[in-house]
């Protein structure tokens, strides 16, 4: 059987493991996670059976947000690595038979880009000024912004300039939004698109794709509802910022560069949109795929998980040539192994649930990690299971969890430091704390500081720099708890997170990865069981089966591949997956 990463359209089916680099691994021991650390750890990423890697940005940035300010979109932060170590972390990854994906991110730009620094130097009605959305202020003297909009990250959306005018930032201020109806701004992303196409990459994400396209001169300036902003969830495309139809425009410019290549590239479009808007983001004509948050937003209740499956499957339904993807956990939101073991309020956001009661003093009173791992276990299995693709983050596999405490001044996100003076939400650094690796690199007692330890790394960094020095602190600070979840004490037990993916990614490849296999009918199995069907590549028919509910039940007869937890004489017991090859 040919292997999925073999086929052309390998990502319809693949599971694509997120790095977030700066908290990978770092090779070179300056604290930061860089390109020659993924490159070392290729054989574990190999090991634990994924078919491609995906990239958060790590271009030239000032880090204002987490590298999503870029400076350079065509080259390596030199903190990094260099253009060499990205060709020899490809080389490696090819050879490992593993994809890679790139990140960019098309809405904006850092304030220190070359355009954007062209744009301040140029000054008003410029060619130059009109590649970023520059207008006049309001006030006797232009003293105001334009409108009332604020960021996403909170405060004005807009910011002055020494020579009066104003630019929108959508995000921080030091990513001023480009203008997408100016050419020279389509022209500067097919070339970025192209320079890392032929640098190897297979593929990208697309940041913030339901965002390009703006439309400020038929909106009101004035007098608008300044959360408007934050209301990406249209269903009539009348949004001045968000799902616009134009944007569809930008998308299929982009097919036409992917077409250049044997194969074609692909994409994946981060679009925070209705679902019946998804697929046409994954038009085969446009990106060919685009992200599902349903699993990210539900909380473990059998009617949000069932409705995100239904949505999901649905949404690629009406896609030609397309696939759903399913996503439980990423560097913007809370660790799913938290979330879960929180109470589970039903018909609640539990993205928004978590963000309020894990993040609010950076603790939680009411997380139970025990049912959040059983739950996380349950869970991988009920999402692998599915046809499509599922995008891990890094960690997950370790059954990490969401890092709540980290001290106020050692946080890095951009969000608390809007909201730190109501102390409201300590942002999104606790799901980017670099990897435990190594628990023999362990802070000694005497390090230990608050539940964080210094001077050791849990092999994070290597033991000292090439000079001989000691290497630096991580750039976020890891919790004592992280040395029973290193990757060298779940790779030596059977019964760890580690173990279980590993096992549940091999029966997967070897059960369900044709990328022509997108049938899935569910089973009748009870309102509190999610169960489902799909053909098996040895001619039986593969079943899921989850129970949500308090009392065991039963399993239908066959044999049982795959279970996330212990069965109860046969029976299925609450919080629990299996799957099985049916008996004829």
């Amino acid at each position: 059987m040919t292997a999925n990463n073999e086929h052309d359209d390998w990502w319809k089916q693949a599971v694509v493991y997120q790095i977030y680099p700066r908290s990978f691994k770092d090779a070179n021991g300056d604290g930061l996670g860089d390109i020659a650390g993924v490159t070392e750890k290729m054989p574990y990423l190999k090991d634990l059976g994924i078919d491609a890697i995906w990239l958060s940005p790590f271009y030239p940035s000032d880090l204002a947000d987490g590298g999503y300010d870029v400076i350079d979109y065509r080259n390596v932060d030199p903190r990094l690595g260099t253009m060499d170590d990205f060709d020899a972390m490809v080389k490696a990854a090819h050879g490992a038979g593993i994809k890679v994906i790139v990140d960019i991110v098309p809405n904006h730009t850092a304030d220190k880009h070359e355009l954007f620094l062209e744009a301040l130097a140029a000054g008003r009605g410029s060619a130059e000024r009109d590649r970023y959305i520059f207008r006049e202020g309001r006030g006797e003297h232009g003293e105001l912004p334009p409108n009332d909009w604020i960021s996403l990250f909170g405060g004005p959306a807009w910011q002055r300039v020494d020579d009066g005018q104003w630019y929108l930032h959508i995000f921080t201020k030091e990513q001023p939004d480009v203008n997408w109806n100016n050419p020279d701004i389509h022209e500067e992303f097919k070339k970025t698109l192209r320079f890392w196409s032929d640098h190897g990459t297979d593929g990208f994400r697309i940041d913030v794709a339901h965002g390009l396209a703006k439309d400020l001169e038929s909106a009101p300036l004035a007098d608008m509802d300044p959360l408007a902003v934050q209301h990406g969830l249209c269903h009539d495309f009348t949004s001045p910022l968000w799902d616009r139809q134009e944007v569809h425009d930008i998308y299929r410019e982009w097919r036409e560069v992917f077409n250049e290549y044997d194969p074609p590239r692909f994409a994946v479009g981060e679009a925070w949109v209705v679902p019946e808007h998804q697929h046409l983001y994954a038009s085969e004509d446009e990106l060919g795929q685009v992200f599902n948050f349903e699993f990210a937003k539900a909380n473990w209740d059998v009617d949000a998980m069932r409705a995100a499956i239904t949505e999901g499957l649905e949404s690629a339904a009406e896609t030609n040539g397309s696939t759903t993807t399913w996503v439980m956990s990423n560097h913007d939101v809370p660790r799913h192994a938290s979330r879960y073991g929180l109470p589970q309020v039903p018909s609640h956001d539990h993205h928004q649930l978590a963000k309020d009661w894990l993040l609010r003093d950076g603790q939680s009173y009411y997380e139970d990690r025990e049912l959040g791992a059983k739950r996380a276990r349950a869970a991988i299995l009920m999402e692998l299971g599915l046809p499509g693709s599922a995008y891990i983050y890094q960690g997950e596999e370790l059954g990490l969890f969401e890092v709540a405490d980290i001290p106020w001044d050692r946080l890095e996100d951009p969000t608390p430091f809007f909201t730190r003076e109501r102390f409201i939400e300590k942002g999104r650094d606790g799901c980017r704390v670099p990897l435990p690796w190594d628990s023999s690199d362990t802070p000694a007692p005497a390090d230990w500081n608050g539940g964080f330890g210094t001077g050791a790394s849990f092999g994070f960094s290597p033991a000292s720099k090439a000079d001989g020095t000691a290497s630096d602190d991580p750039h976020l600070p890891q919790p004592l708890w992280y040395k029973d979840f290193a990757v060298d004490v779940e790779e030596a037990d059977a019964g760890s997170m580690l173990s279980l993916y590993r096992e549940c990614l091999a029966a997967r490849a070897a059960l369900l990865t044709p990328t022509g296999d997108t049938a899935c009918a569910p089973a009748n199995a009870g309102h509190e069981v999610i169960a489902y069907t799909r053909p098996s590549t040895d001619g039986r028919t593969f079943a899921s089966y989850t129970n949500f509910g308090d009392d065991p039940v039963d399993l239908p007869a066959g044999e049982v591949v795959l279970a996330s937890g212990d069965l109860s004489d046969g029976q299925l017991p609450q919080d629990t997956t299996a799957w099985i090859l049916l008996s004829e």
